[in-house]
């Protein structure tokens, strides 16, 4: 450990935080759809996106993030919006939870700032943007925006987040000039597309930068080599080719619906919240996991079931969206809860088998 960081012991109640937004989120994604889910509060149901994108997705990459940069103060970023996740589950005000969300974003944002000043590279430009679209839609929440008003932002922070990560690890595969300045044109659509949204013009911006990041993705990504080897990195590469699938299938969707309302608003954030961002993590888990909490995940060839269980529910999910049938929409967003539940069990039992072969 780097002289000024936190040890394990500091980073797993952040963690656990983490993980309550998770499995409250997910209660109230499933209220959401007319599932009886025992909740403390029925107006859960309306911050499910908050507390999947800043309770959950926000202070773990927070997390992953202070990690790498090796700084106490780091920590409070992800500290901050997993108690903005507990805050919102106690039934305290709205603005308090979207205030210490809002606060966590912001101290994100300034870790990600120096590390541009610190190593100026498309990568971390990229991630640098991923957060200022995270506080900008945090921001707009808290000061009264609707969460389907403030949606593409949080989108953009995940997307980018993620792209400037695998940006990262082409330098074992470097793109090409040309691949280079595509890669900058799409970062100028994802944000000016997301500001504006509400436009015809907007979605059309916008759901071009999520097709040609997608294509881009599935064209410069090293896994498409590790995916022809085996174990590990193959299950990995396989994550994320699939979820750069459906990346381009939600950018696809918003194309042809040419708003982000009704069905399409379903099935776009599913397709990339859901398809796409969790297909990272489940790909990532194996790496970044051990790397936090410092223990052993061994890879076994169970940590597929997740995997497929999450695609099949999101095709019967999009399916009842296409066809206007709610209860499979419904049947879908259920499914969608166990393969995260599925994930969260195969990742325990994987840890527990870890400790078992390190005892032998």
């Amino acid at each position: 450990m780097r002289p000024g960081d936190l040890g394990v012991p500091f980073r797993i109640p952040i963690l656990i935080l983490g993980v309550i937004s998770l499995t409250t989120g997910a209660g109230a994604g499933l209220l959401r759809l007319g599932l009886a889910v025992p909740l403390p509060s029925a107006q859960l149901a309306l911050l499910h996106g908050p507390l999947m994108v800043s309770g959950f997705l926000g202070t773990v990459i927070g997390l992953e993030r202070a990690v790498a940069l090796g700084r106490r103060w780091a920590y409070a970023g992800p500290m901050l919006t997993g108690l903005g996740g507990l805050i919102t589950l106690l039934g305290f005000p709205q603005v308090l939870g979207a205030a210490s969300m809002a606060l966590g974003s912001a101290i994100l944002l300034t870790g990600s700032t120096l590390i541009v000043l610190r190593q100026r590279e498309l990568f971390t430009i990229t991630m640098a943007l991923g957060a200022v679209s995270w506080l900008t839609g945090n921001l707009l929440w808290l000061t009264g925006t609707p969460v389907p008003g403030v949606v593409p932002l949080w989108i953009n922070f995940l997307v980018l987040t993620i792209a400037g990560e695998r940006l990262e690890l082409t330098r074992f595969l470097p793109p090409s000039a040309n691949a280079k300045r595509a890669f900058t044109v799409i970062l100028t659509l994802l944000p000016g597309g997301s500001l504006f949204a509400g436009t015809g013009q907007g979605i059309a911006i916008y759901g071009a930068g999520l097709l040609g990041l997608a294509l881009w993705l599935l064209r410069q990504d090293i896994a498409r080599r590790t995916v022809k080897e085996k174990g590990l990195p193959r299950f990995i590469a396989v994550c994320l080719l699939s979820g750069y699938a459906w990346l381009a299938a939600g950018g696809l969707i918003l194309l042809s619906a040419g708003s982000l309302t009704g069905a399409a608003y379903d099935a776009v954030l599913h397709a990339i919240l859901i398809g796409f961002v969790f297909s990272m993590i489940f790909g990532h888990a194996p790496i970044i996991f051990p790397s936090v909490v410092r223990v052993k995940i061994p890879y076994h060839w169970t940590f597929y079931l997740p995997l497929l269980a999450l695609h099949a529910s999101l095709v019967i999910r999009l399916g009842g969206d296409g066809l206007a049938l709610p209860y499979l929409r419904s049947m879908g967003g259920l499914l969608n809860a166990a393969a995260l539940a599925l994930f969260i069990l195969s990742t325990i039992t994987s840890v527990i088998r870890g400790f078992y072969v390190a005892k032998k």
